[in-house]
């Protein structure tokens, strides 16, 4: 195959690629919550999270610490809580570790904003 159908091939295959799709790092968020709005997980849905007051959902048991913490999800308190949850809000009952690279919270972040 010659250099400039390999391009042209991965072009085409980048403008039908998803949008935003789902970032590799965040495999390790799907092990307990879902991306779709089904409810059945071992932790809440993600879907909306983003704008959304922690600890709101009806379907699922937050820990106290965390629904009486006043949070509204956004990049800075996402970006906290996923660098280390129990650090962010001590007594939260999920048990992560958190994300250490910056890189990999962000790009987490900006697909849970996409998660709608």
């Amino acid at each position: 195959m010659r250099p400039t159908s390999v391009a042209a091939m991965f072009l085409l295959v980048a403008a039908f690629a998803p949008l935003h799709a789902q970032p590799r790092v965040f495999e390790v968020c799907i092990a307990c919550h879902s991306g779709k709005d089904d409810g059945k997980d071992v932790g809440p849905s993600l879907v909306g999270v983003f704008g959304r007051k922690a600890g709101s959902r009806e379907d699922f048991r937050y820990s106290r610490p965390l629904a009486r913490s006043g949070i509204t999800w956004d990049e800075r308190s996402l970006d906290a809580f996923l660098k280390g949850p129990d650090q962010f809000i001590p007594g939260t009952r999920m048990p992560f570790a958190g994300i250490a690279s910056d890189a990999e919270r962000a790009e987490v972040i900006r697909y849970l904003q996409t998660l709608k």
